[in-house]
């Protein structure tokens, strides 16, 4: 399988919403960490909008999941006003506001992670019609990605998230919350909002490439499943951490990537025979996969 690493995809137009001010100079590593130092990896899974955009989501404070879309275009990561309420992150008038918790599907925690609470008018416009697929949340940009080794490989269905030891990103370049020419483009999104009214265009939300089971493994000694999500399908059906997959659609599961074979066809509603190793028993359950990525 080939691997490479690249920048995330940009958010069209972010730019324009940033100030000329210079970024200041990066933090250098602390002392003791060694250049090229290996850090720990977080698998993360991912999807395409319909736009390309790569979405992961993330709870904020322990509420979510949102959906957020990873942006080196943008320099901090932006959840939207709405957003900040339901996770009781508190809206600041200048700078960044902390995250209790900061956590990326898949146990990838930030810490000391910050972000803006803003309606970006991009966000508005693409949700107003519906074009990502999706209703997005937010971005999650340079201030949290610049910690990590982010490595993409699209015919997977996770990046690869490698922390830097040491390194701490640099700051944040001011936002610029100026009149005229910034202003014509904040109208942006509310007149999207009102062309796809006239035309007559709804947001469907509803797409789902993949079916959702809501668990979280390691693959050290077989796929061990380490975390179940709260009302996730494989919750409702009795998956339960420590359970060992041992076979899924008749098909003998050893490694993560045959559980990704396994999985890579199945949909919304597709209901899977799952066999566990639970203590010394094994334990036949059927999920009903949900929506997700």
């Amino acid at each position: 399988m080939r691997r490479f690493l690249a920048p995330p995809a940009f958010l069209a137009g972010l730019l324009l919403v940033l100030s000329t001010a210079p970024a200041a100079d990066p933090v250098p590593a602390k002392a003791g960490a060694k250049a090229g130092e290996k850090g720990k990896r977080t698998e993360v899974p991912y999807r395409l909008t319909d736009t390309k955009h790569v979405m992961v989501r993330v709870k904020l404070n322990g509420k979510g999941p949102f959906n957020l879309i990873l942006d080196t275009g943008a320099p901090a990561v932006f959840i939207t006003k709405a957003v900040a309420k339901k996770a009781g992150v508190p809206v600041t008038e200048k700078g960044l506001s902390d995250f209790e918790k900061f956590e990326i599907e898949g146990g990838l925690v930030v810490p000391g992670a910050k972000g803006r609470v803003e309606d970006l008018f991009q966000l508005d416009g693409m949700n107003g019609m519906g074009l990502a697929g999706v209703e997005l949340h937010g971005v999650v940009g340079y201030n949290v990605l610049a910690k990590y080794r982010v490595e993409y490989d699209f015919t997977a269905d996770r990046l690869g998230f490698e922390e830097i030891p040491g390194f701490e990103p640099p700051g944040f370049v001011r936002i610029s919350g100026g009149k005229g020419g910034q202003g014509q483009l904040e109208m942006m999104g509310p007149l999207m909002k009102m062309m796809a009214s006239m035309m007559g265009i709804k947001p469907n939300f509803a797409v789902a490439p993949r079916g959702f089971v809501g668990v979280e493994y390691d693959d050290k000694d077989g796929v061990v499943i380490t975390k179940v999500l709260t009302d996730s399908p494989a919750a409702k059906a009795g998956v339960k951490a420590g359970d060992k997959l041992l076979e899924v659609r008749s098909t003998e599961i050893e490694t993560a990537k045959g559980l990704t074979r396994a999985l890579a066809k199945a949909g919304v509603g597709t209901r899977l025979r799952v066999l566990v190793k639970r203590g010394s028993d094994d334990v036949e359950l059927t999920i009903d996969l949900g929506r997700g990525l």
